[in-house]
């Protein structure tokens, strides 16, 4: 998945869960030919159309901004990738809608990055309460510290908890 479709798929995400995130992405692939849009293909959508996906009007506003970043320049995916985590999301998050969480998810989908944990997703943080046996659901610093020793290798073991907790028999 390149970033852009990497961003529209973390966009899409935010605060939702893993299945209505995927119903709606399927949606948006339906108006594009069964693909992720293009920053141009998503510009050309009708705003109620691509609302009529399930996107909210804020998510809809991020995506088409995001794209017209892309569109016109101001982003480029060959430039993003020679750049550092955190320059990459010192970029993208100047873009309203688009914080810390969906360019972590972005740096591992779309450029497999090997140290990225994405330290505020609640999914995450229910499973390593589980695995740690917390007494309550870590907040990110917790997170960051805990995840500390699996450096250099964060994604991965992000990765492996993420799949245990959509296991049918996993964790809550």
């Amino acid at each position: 998945m390149d970033l852009f479709g990497a961003l529209v798929f973390q966009v899409v995400g935010q605060q939702l869960s893993v299945q209505s995130t995927r119903r709606i992405v399927e949606r948006i692939q339906v108006r594009c030919n069964g693909q992720l849009p293009l920053p141009s293909q998503l510009l050309s959508m009708e705003p109620e159309g691509l609302r009529s996906t399930g996107l909210s009007r804020r998510k809809m506003e991020t995506l088409r901004d995001l794209a017209q970043h892309f569109a016109d320049g101001r982003l480029n995916e060959d430039h993003l990738r020679r750049l550092s985590d955190d320059e990459v999301e010192a970029q993208l998050t100047q873009i309203s809608g688009i914080g810390p969480w969906t360019v972590h998810g972005a740096l591992i989908i779309a450029f497999g990055r090997e140290d990225v944990v994405l330290s505020g997703d609640l999914a995450l943080r229910k499973v390593i309460q589980h695995v740690y046996g917390l007494d309550h659901t870590p907040v990110p610093e917790e997170v960051l510290a805990i995840a500390a020793p699996w450096r250099p290798y964060r994604s991965l073991a992000t990765s492996y908890l993420f799949a245990s907790a959509f296991e049918p028999d996993s964790v809550p």
